[in-house]
Formats: structure tokens, C-alpha cells, sequence
């Protein structure tokens, strides 16, 4: 018994995975259905908007600047063990649109939309204002999850862009200012070098990231636990799970765009 005790922990483990992974997509799946069918919230959905695209634009964009930076640095001081400086502009651009945007952005949002979109709920669940709402016939799902899936769908690629140009634009001027590169050939050869594919790959990641997110927050805060404790557990749980599912997405986008 006790050899089998540990077989026993890790098949219980493995069935609540499997379970939570199953309520997880049916929630998504059932907030993604209620996008497209009234009643629609758009005072719900404009204030999601704000929240997550335009009062997330500071951390994003000092995030990417520091980052692009940084990225200059790390290639020039790598490139120049093999003579290959000059390549500098052409690795920060893929590597920012490719992978550090997205990435970067993804993270960003969970930290920061999914804790309080999770937290926010949790506390509405807490305090009975989602009993409230059913009670005057409003769905929960509809009211408090598609508005703000909807809005990280849409926000989030918008988001990657702006991340990917101030990431390049961190990479410039380090480059120019520190590193001694022309600013005219720096720039001339960031755009020669990008692909449409390389774009479109990024703000793909972007829209799925931030459907990741949203909807982490939403279904944690849903599942809160009664309670202060509730709420925090809701929260740390849920800005893992968008973390994790993000990392995870984002090896299986590359994949998918990359592989060949």
C-alpha cells in the first residue's frame, strides 16, 4: 500500500487536471457563444476596453523600450565574438515581433487584467452582487464575461503592435546612441528585413494571449471560494494559469507559423 500510495496521489492529480482543463474550455467555449447573441453590454464593454487597452499602454511600453534595449546589447555583445555586429537591427526586429512582444505583452496583461479581472468578480461573488444579477435576469456570463473577452481579443493585438514598435524603438536607440550605428541604414534595414508572416504571427499571439487572459480572470473570479481567502486564492490562481496557458500557446503558435 504504502508503494502504491504515491501512484495513487498522481493519479488523483492527473484526474483534477483533466477535470478543471475540461470546465475550462466549456467556459470558454460558453462565453465565446455569448459574444454573438443579445443582449449586448456595450457600456460593460467599452469600460473592458479602457481597462485593459488603454491603461495598459505605460506598462507595456516602458516593459518593450527596457527590453529592446537590452536585446541590442545582448546581440551586439554576442555577435561580436563571431564579427557578425552589423546584424543587430535585423535580430532585434524578428526577435521583438516574433517572440519578445508578444511574449512580453501576454505576460504583462496576465499580471495585471487577469488579477483584477478575477479579483474584481471574485469579490462580486463574494458579496452576493452576481446572485443580484440573476435575480433581475441578467446572465453572469453575459454581463461580466463576454464584454471582457471581447475587449481582450480585440485591445490585446493592438497592443503587441505598439509593444513590437517601442521594443524596436529601445533597440534603435541604444544602437545609435551607444553602439555607433547610422540611424538611417538601422531603420533601412528593420523594415527590409521584416516579413508580412512575422507581423501577422505577432498579432495572432496577441489575440490569443489575451483571449487567455480574460477569460483565466473571469473563470477563476467565477469559481472563487467564500471569503478574503477565496478572493486571493481566485487571483494567485488565476494570473498562473493565464501565465503558464500563455508560455504554452505561444510554443504551439510558433510551431504552427515556424516550424517549416
Amino acid at each position: 500500500m504504502v508503494v502504491l500510495a504515491p501512484l495513487a496521489h498522481l493519479g488523483r492529480a492527473t484526474l483534477s487536471l483533466l477535470a478543471i482543463t475540461g470546465q475550462v474550455i466549456i467556459f470558454a467555449a460558453q462565453g465565446i457563444s455569448h459574444i454573438f447573441r443579445p443582449p449586448f453590454y456595450g457600456r460593460e464593454f467599452l469600460n473592458a476596453l479602457l481597462h485593459i487597452g488603454w491603461l495598459s499602454l505605460p506598462v507595456v511600453g516602458l516593459t518593450a523600450f527596457f527590453t529592446g534595449g537590452a536585446l541590442a546589447l545582448q546581440i551586439y555583445a554576442g555577435g561580436a565574438r563571431f564579427s557578425a555586429e552589423a546584424v543587430v537591427p535585423q535580430i532585434v526586429a524578428i526577435g521583438m515581433v516574433r517572440e519578445l512582444g508578444p511574449v512580453l505583452v501576454g505576460l504583462m496583461i496576465a499580471a495585471r487584467v487577469t488579477s483584477s479581472i478575477a479579483a474584481e468578480i471574485a469579490t462580486m461573488k463574494v458579496t452576493e452582487q452576481i446572485d443580484a444579477l440573476v435575480t433581475l435576469s441578467t446572465h453572469p456570463m453575459k454581463y461580466l464575461t463576454a464584454p471582457r473577452v471581447l475587449a481582450a481579443l480585440l485591445v490585446v493585438p493592438v497592443l503587441v503592435g505598439i509593444g513590437d514598435l517601442i521594443g524596436i524603438y529601445g533597440g534603435y536607440i541604444v544602437s545609435t546612441k551607444q553602439l555607433g550605428f547610422n540611424p538611417a541604414s538601422y531603420i533601412k534595414n528593420t523594415a527590409n528585413f521584416l516579413e508580412f508572416a512575422d507581423i501577422l504571427s505577432s498579432l495572432v499571439k496577441g489575440c490569443i494571449f489575451g483571449g487567455i487572459a480574460a477569460t483565466m480572470g473571469c473563470y477563476y473570479g467565477m469559481q472563487s471560494g467564500r471569503g478574503a481567502q477565496g478572493v486571493g486564492q481566485a487571483t494567485k490562481s488565476s494570473v498562473q494559469a493565464a501565465a503558464v496557458l500563455i508560455l504554452a500557446a505561444n510554443f504551439l503558435l510558433t510551431s504552427v507559423f515556424f516550424s517549416s
